[in-house]
């Protein structure tokens, strides 16, 4: 119980990385929504855990997600419907900020419920 509790906390700290620095690529797209020839950048994490889920490693416990499987990269749409380049669309990145927003805070509720179980199991069940 004791190792599937402390694998679980692994993989949410690394989703809360994802989420944190996904926070911060999204600010900079919005810091940049006026900059000319700007491209939004995109923080790749779901592809890299998607790939462990498949092959099965993260369900075997043969894997720890790690930091380096998260990927800030230029925006592969070249949907620039701006002359001067800027690639930004201020709506989007908001939308994408609360969505992130959300998913950070069910991650935070998740760790602390499985910390809540382990403090329970120290005290015995009380």
């Amino acid at each position: 119980m004791l190792s599937n509790l402390l694998f679980t906390k692994n993989n949410i700290e690394r989703g809360l990385d994802a989420a944190w620095l996904r926070n911060d690529v999204i600010s900079q797209n919005i810091a940049n929504v006026d900059t000319p020839g700007y491209k939004r950048k995109v923080v790749r994490f779901e592809e890299f855990l998607d790939n462990e889920m498949k092959t099965g490693r993260i369900s075997q416990g043969k894997t720890r997600l790690s930091s380096n499987g998260m990927q800030i990269t230029e925006d592969p749409t070249n949907s620039s419907y701006r002359s001067d380049g800027n690639n930004v669309d201020i709506e989007h990145e908001m939308a994408l900020m609360a969505a992130n927003s959300i998913r950070y805070n069910m991650l935070i509720q998740r760790m602390n419920g499985d910390f809540q179980k382990l403090k329970t199991v120290i005290r015995g069940g009380r």
